[in-house]
Parts: C-alpha cells; structure tokens; sequence
C-alpha cells in the first residue's frame, strides 16, 4: 500500500513538473543591485528660458537663485512688515561681457507697480536687505490677495544714464523702462546681453 502510494505521489509530482516547462514562462531575473528605482532618479532642472514673458522674452536668459522663496511663496521677511521690508537675497554666475547689472521686481498683478528699481550692481551674490529702503519695497498685497512678483536680473555691457522708475507706485512705462536698459549712457545699443528672473507669490495677511 506504501509503495503504491509512493507511486502515486511521485506521478503527480512529474505531471506538475511537465506543466510547468509547458507554459513557456521563465523565472525572471533578480534585478541587479547596482540599478536605481525609477522613484531615486534624480531629475534635471528646466534651463532657463524667457520665452512668453511680456518684458525680456527676446533675451537669453540666465539662472538666478535665492533662498527667500518657500514652496513657490516670498519669505515673510521680504514684504512690507513690521520685520521685513527687506529685498530677497539672490545669486547668479557671472555672465561674459557683463560690467554690471540692474533690477526690476514687479507686481505681476497690478499696473506695474515696481517694487526693486536698482542699476550700477557689480556682484553676482546680494544678501538679504542689499538694496536698502532706497532701493527697495516690501511686497504689499492688499489684505487677503495673492500676488505674484518677478525680480529681473539684466546683465548689461555697460552702465546706463538711470535705471527708470520708482519703488512704491504705479509705473505704467514699465516695459518702456526695461526697453532703455539697452541702450547704454554713451548711447550705444544692444547693452542687454541676457536676462535672470526668478518670481514667487505672497499672500497678505
């Protein structure tokens, strides 16, 4: 009975065997330690590109970067606060041929007002603050608004007569302003050589 029993289980055992070679699947290989998972794959960041925007879309554009935005939002800082009012601090390479470079940040959702009007600036790295009340005003959104500001970084050949306009009002010769930054004191044209942005929002309180 045994031995009989035997023969069975070692028939079964061979019928699931040949099943198994019958449906044509492979065991699939182990991937290899050295591959990374798709969720650990680093991503590279978009290259600069102006294109679309209503003042420098005809100009190259280069990378600026600052440590003033949170989650796409201006640091409270940077508004028009008690504790704030202070200009965002931003970073860029050096871009050829450049003597220097001016500043415009706008309030994208009114008639231009201008908040950062500055020219004559030989750094590429400004703290936080940089340009002074002078220079510079906090983001003020009316209570409960949402605004967004672009800053505008111009790398020029040469230093203009005045870098127009002026902080805290409604500059409607904005685009007219940032057209006169090609055009250098001597009256040379083509100054522009490229253009940094970087913008954000800020929510009022």
């Amino acid at each position: 009975m045994k031995k009989f029993a035997s023969l069975i289980l070692c028939g079964a055992l061979a019928l699931s065997l040949a099943s198994l070679a019958g449906c044509g699947t492979e065991p699939t290989a182990a991937p290899s330690s050295s591959e990374t998972p798709s969720s650990e794959v680093t991503t590279t960041t978009a290259a600069p590109d102006n294109s679309g925007d209503e003042f420098v879309s005809e100009y190259k554009a280069f990378a600026v970067t600052t440590n003033s935005l949170t989650g796409g939002y201006w640091n409270e800082n940077t508004a028009n606060t008690v504790d704030g009012n202070l200009s965002p601090d931003l970073s860029w390479e050096p871009v050829e041929g450049a003597s220097c470079y001016a500043i415009y940040m706008v309030d994208m959702n009114t008639h231009y007002v201008l908040h950062w009007v500055q020219g004559d600036i030989t750094e590429t790295s400004l703290p936080l603050g940089f340009a002074g009340t002078k220079y510079y005003a906090g983001m003020s959104p009316a209570p409960g608004d949402t605004h967004v500001y672009n800053t505008y970084v111009f790398a020029l050949k040469n230093p203009v007569e005045k870098v127009k306009g002026s902080v805290r009002s409604i500059n409607p010769k904005t685009p007219e302003f940032i057209k006169a930054l090609d055009t250098d004191k001597d009256g040379n044209t083509g100054n522009i050589i490229a253009v940094g942005k970087i913008g954000g929002m800020y929510k009022s309180k």
